[in-house]
């Protein structure tokens, strides 16, 4: 039996964050974005390996990237470090069916597992390469997010933010507490939006 996903979305309640965000998790089944053997643990409001040495996040750390995204419907999205592809799926609904949203990964195992699972989303696409380097050949993007701990965020990715656009990343050493941020790009300059101190993400290579 998969985890009690009632209790998950009364905890993300609790939490303050919007019925939207709600809705979408109570939609997007995180377990078919797990490894068989974690999938009775879906619903547990932890991060859980995905193999390859990466974990799919801790679902209340998504809801406040999801949040800090501030996602509206028909948005061009980039994704850089997209593992599983759950938090694909989650920004595909948020962002309906006008919008589009590209996934970087540079593991070919997760690559080929999330292009299978993500079928069903035909607004994502996934494509492996570094992500530090982007998707300049669609860029810009009016939403870009780094799923993996960094301590600055890579310049071709910054650069490929559309005029007005939000970037959200953890930013922090690896092996320490990350500050979730929001960057949003005006008139050329780069400055940070909101901060959300405490999260712990893998490292982004």
């Amino acid at each position: 039996m998969v985890g009690n996903k009632d209790s998950l979305i009364k905890s993300l309640k609790n939490k303050g964050f919007s019925k939207e965000i709600l809705d979408t998790f109570e939609s997007v089944k995180r377990e078919d974005f797990l490894q068989h053997s974690f999938k009775d643990r879906a619903y547990s409001d932890i991060a859980l390996p995905i193999g390859q040495g990466q974990t799919i996040s801790q679902p209340y750390t998504i809801a406040a990237m999801l949040s800090l995204l501030d996602l509206k419907a028909g948005q061009k999205v980039l994704e850089a470090g997209s593992g599983s592809g759950y938090v694909l799926a989650l920004i595909s609904k948020l962002i309906g069916k006008d919008g589009k949203i590209y996934g970087l990964e540079r593991i070919e195992e997760l690559v080929e597992q999330s292009k299978v699972v993500l079928l069903p989303y035909p607004n994502v696409e996934i494509v492996q390469r570094d992500a530090n380097l982007g998707f300049k050949e669609n860029a810009p993007y009016d939403r870009i997010l780094i799923s993996a701990a960094c301590e600055k965020v890579p310049e071709d990715l910054i650069s490929q933010l559309k005029e007005g656009g939000i970037l959200v990343a953890p930013l922090g050493v690896y092996g320490e507490s990350q500050d979730l941020v929001s960057i949003r790009k005006n008139k050329g300059s780069y400055f940070i939006e909101k901060k959300v101190p405490g999260f712990a993400f893998v490292r982004f290579v």
